[in-house]
């Protein structure tokens, strides 16, 4: 039988927060300072591997500069992502601790001729769709659930605004998963052909028609902070628990951060972006 690690005394003392909360006990940085200091290694690899979404950033921005601001919530340090484009660049096998594999494929696609034939969103699009088939792999069942949930609901609301103002459904699908699949196969299809296969499918379709943007969001993250919730019901001082606890927090930072003015403005820049890109309908 497999034992997992448990940290009582650590989640012992843990403060409790609600979706509802108006206060942070700490930010998402202090807390992963904590988890650098009680987590074993295997658990401390697992939820590095889930904010490789910020070597992902800086990969792509040090593909276009060199010299480029990065994150510094990354894995990695300049230096080492450097290196490893370096290497792509000469075909020397990447053998850095902490790189994930589809690093080096995203860098040879980058590299190729076609690299300079596509748009920024494209290429941000692939690399996320990378990153979501790496996590739904990873051998943890509950990261691999939110990795799956978050890629289902970003396609999905994709997919249903992406029809509404006649755009190409399967070009905004990422990932490769069986939704993913389904709906660039059934793009036509009310459901998506969807509907039997996921059986949240009704309630994204309901809150996709939330005309109030923030209010719209608010109920997304409301569904994943449920999830979460569900899916933890029996995990008490375990790994499970701190990343469910983890992934929690980051909601409540990214609300506790926004009052209903400033995450309408937030928001509104973020689909004025995507305007600009796509050139959607002005009402989108």
């Amino acid at each position: 039988m497999l034992f997992k690690n448990q940290y009582y005394y650590f989640i012992a003392g843990l403060p409790d927060f609600t979706f509802d909360s108006m206060k942070l006990p700490f930010t998402v940085e202090e807390f992963v300072d904590m988890l650098e200091e009680e987590l074993k290694p295997a658990d401390l690899r697992l939820i590095r591997k889930y904010f490789l979404k910020h070597d992902n950033y800086n990969l792509l921005h040090l593909l276009e500069n060199k010299d480029a601001v990065i994150n510094l919530a990354g894995n990695l340090p300049r230096e080492v992502l450097l290196e490893v484009i370096s290497k792509v660049k000469e075909d020397i096998p990447v053998k850095e601790k902490g790189v994930p594999p589809y690093f080096e494929d995203f860098i040879r696609r980058w590299l190729s001729e076609e690299s300079h034939q596509e748009g920024a969103r494209v290429w941000e699009d692939l690399l996320s769709s990378l990153y979501m088939d790496y996590g739904i792999e990873v051998k943890n069942s509950l990261m691999s659930g939110w990795f799956e949930l978050n890629l289902n609901i970003g396609n999905i609301m994709t997919a249903i605004f992406a029809r509404k103002y006649d755009l190409m459904v399967a070009k905004y699908i990422v990932g490769h998963n069986t939704i993913a699949k389904l709906i660039r196969e059934n793009s036509n299809a009310r459901d998506f052909g969807i509907s039997q296969e996921l059986d949240y499918f009704d309630i994204l379709q309901r809150i996709s028609e939330e005309s109030d943007i923030y209010d719209r969001e608010r109920k997304i993250d409301k569904f994943k902070w449920d999830w979460l919730e569900e899916n933890t019901v029996f995990d008490y001082f375990n790994i499970e628990y701190i990343f469910a606890y983890l992934c929690k927090l980051q909601i409540l930072e990214r609300w506790v951060k926004l009052n209903a003015e400033e995450g309408e403005k937030v928001f509104r820049d973020l689909i004025n972006s995507l305007k600009n890109e796509t050139k959607l309908p002005d009402n989108f």
